[in-house]
């Protein structure tokens, strides 16, 4: 049999999360009936996203999708079931880019690493940020979060710590690449320079703002924020031991 064949998908196709469904692609095991060679689910995803950096989530349609792999939409189903499931699989799939770091006893660069290139992944592929909120279960995702709460144990954080830190790693990484990846997707060079001209043409009425080169890229690059962002969470965070 092969992709354009059959008439029929295994279970009848949908949008969204179904009644009675385990609702995460990781949650369900996988089928037990043959399946049509070639597609796979890993051409799929590869395919899922090059349509999502070129289109972002809204230019991903099953149908587009289809067609980018010369198969009818009916093929997909006998590898994922919804457009949910393709989403849940191209998030965890650029979290594979991101290099696992060494295990040593220098936790605090393990730590960094870890987080700079997390956001580096998503800046890659601006739409990402905005699925983080999805049920984060893949193996890409699960590896990567396993080695950032192992390297913080290494250096005494357990407990309510461990979970308060990795929660404010997370969130800041996901916001900080949310922020950038949408500013520069929906603001060109001279309007951030007119942003900042905004703010400093009347500085009796934003002093510390002038004074503090609020959205002055010429100042402090979006790399030199982030990276003293990090360094804050890493010595500013609760300490060790106390959960």
């Amino acid at each position: 049999m092969t992709e354009t064949e059959f008439d029929q998908p295994p279970e009848p196709a949908s949008t969204g999360r179904r009644g009675g469904d385990p609702g995460s692609v990781w949650l369900r095991g996988g089928s037990t009936r043959p399946r049509p060679a070639p597609l796979s689910r890993e051409r799929i995803v590869d395919a899922a996203v090059a349509l999502l950096d070129e289109h972002g989530i809204d230019g991903l349609t099953m149908r587009r999708l289809a067609q980018l792999l010369d198969v009818t939409p009916t093929a997909l189903y006998w590898h994922v079931r919804t457009k949910e499931d393709v989403l849940d699989l191209a998030v965890d799939r650029i979290f594979g880019d991101v290099p696992l770091p060494e295990v040593t006893d220098d936790w605090r660069t393990a730590v960094r690493t870890l987080i700079r290139d997390w956001r580096a992944a998503m800046l890659r592929h601006p739409w990402a940020p905005g699925l983080i909120g999805r049920p984060m279960l893949g193996p890409n995702v699960l590896a990567r979060t396993e080695r950032l709460q192992s390297a913080l144990v290494r250096g005494g954080y357990t407990g309510l710590p461990l979970a308060v830190t990795t929660r404010l790693l997370a969130n800041y990484v996901i916001g900080a690449a949310l922020t950038e990846a949408t500013w520069r997707r929906t603001t060109p060079p001279q309007a951030q320079a007119a942003a900042r001209r905004h703010i400093t043409a009347d500085p009796t009425a934003y002093p510390t703002l002038t004074a503090s080169g609020h959205l002055d890229a010429d100042r402090w690059s979006d790399d030199d924020l982030f990276d003293h962002g990090l360094d804050a969470i890493l010595t500013g965070t609760p300490q060790p031991g106390r959960g």
